[in-house]
């Protein structure tokens, strides 16, 4: 290390405090919870005293250190910000105050990101089952050892751990903000396209090309999950990237989908949502199937098409708060039509823009992977003296 640092008890730089309140029935309260990996104290909910099973809630404040005694195991320590102070815990969350000339609270936070502190919490944790169950009393957390520069020190470490955690942070978001910008142009390149093929081409009801079959759920006695009969989608649950991944049989399947149909979501805040049926399928009441006539269109072209009217059905829905979009509503849909060969252009086109995009989106993957792993390699150099 660069500078002299000092090993110190966490006893020696944190005291205890309790301050237990009787609960009021009539008295709300808001209470915390502490997010796992480092990410701190939030507020989970707000209740009447009388809500609450237990009989004594605990006040926490501004700059209190607090951990959760069943996942400090997973990283649950943090300190209480300012808009937290006067909320309330229950007796799994010990609290402490630090001792002001001898630690900053922020440096001991960012020591509990450690992994190598992390893992010596795991191994001191007790209980019968893993994980969740596993309770690290404060005999444990008291004794652990942490190595301390100067004050001065500390706070310098701290900031400037900060200052390179807030450069990560915006780094990361203009590379989000760029995906995003690309979905939105190539969702608009395909509404402009579509619209200038409805001034250009015959225009058909969506259902001559592309006949619709809406889904009608079997009855439920015929539902099963070992795999006997027919593999059953009832909605966005079970879609993926292209193909579907059923959870769930029926041996009394009602409607049915072809290899090759277009699944499409008709009823909630999915409505929209497109998947390529891969095999048969059996088609619950919140699914539509398109089969696409090869001798009018290209499948892929009315999927494009498709994914162009997702705000246009949902106006079509009935219900604002649960939409439902009938057939009847669906099957009158307008699509342009023009000579296959138009159409596999068209398809080409948006394909290569979506691939473009979806190229764009795994950079981003690995380009998010990389900043995740700089913040651990930053805070090992800063406890190693380094920073």
């Amino acid at each position: 290390m660069n500078r002299p640092w000092s090993p110190a008890k966490l006893y020696e730089i944190l005291t205890p405090i309790s301050r237990a309140e009787r609960i009021e029935p009539m008295k709300t309260y808001r209470l915390l919870g502490v997010r796992l990996e480092g990410a701190g104290p939030f507020h989970r909910e707000t209740i009447m005293g009388s809500q609450s099973a237990a009989t004594t809630l605990y006040e926490v404040k501004s700059g209190d250190f607090i951990y959760s005694r069943l996942f400090a195991c997973r990283g649950a320590f943090g300190v209480i910000s300012s808009d937290l102070d006067g909320c309330y815990v229950s007796g799994e969350f010990p609290t402490f105050i630090p001792v002001h000339d001898k630690v900053d609270v922020n440096f001991l936070r960012l020591w509990f990101r450690l992994s190598t502190t992390i893992r010596e919490v795991d191994a001191n944790c007790t209980g019968s089952t893993p994980l969740t169950r596993n309770r690290f009393k404060e005999n444990f957390f008291l004794n652990l050892e942490i190595q301390l520069p100067p004050l001065g020190e500390q706070r310098r470490i701290v900031a400037k751990i900060q200052e390179l955690a807030a450069k990560i942070g915006e780094a990361r978001g203009l590379r989000q903000q760029t995906i995003e910008d690309a979905w939105t142009l190539l969702e608009s390149t395909r509404v402009n396209i579509f619209k200038k093929m409805s001034s250009s081409w015959k225009v058909q009801k969506l259902d001559e090309v592309a006949p619709i079959n809406m889904g009608q759920s079997p009855p439920g006695e015929s539902y099963n999950t070992f795999g006997d009969g027919i593999p059953l989608l009832n909605g966005p649950t079970e879609f993926g990237e292209k193909y579907p991944t059923p959870v769930q049989w029926t041996t009394a399947p009602t409607k049915l989908c072809k290899p090759g149909d277009i699944l499409l979501c008709v009823r909630g805040a999915t409505t929209g949502r497109l998947n390529w049926a891969d095999k048969e399928y059996c088609i619950g009441r919140g699914l539509a199937a398109l089969t696409p006539n090869p001798k009018v269109c290209v499948p892929e072209y009315v999927y494009h098409f498709v994914e162009t009217q997702t705000q246009e059905m949902l106006g079509l829905a009935a219900g604002s708060t649960f939409p439902n979009l009938p057939g009847a509503k669906l099957k009158v849909l307008e699509i342009s039509i023009p000579p296959v060969p138009q159409q596999r252009r068209v398809v080409a086109y948006l394909d290569s823009l979506e691939a473009k995009v979806e190229g764009l989106k795994q950079l981003q993957k690995q380009t998010a992977a990389e900043l995740d792993a700089l913040l651990p390699s930053i805070l090992d150099k800063a406890f190693k003296g380094e920073l």
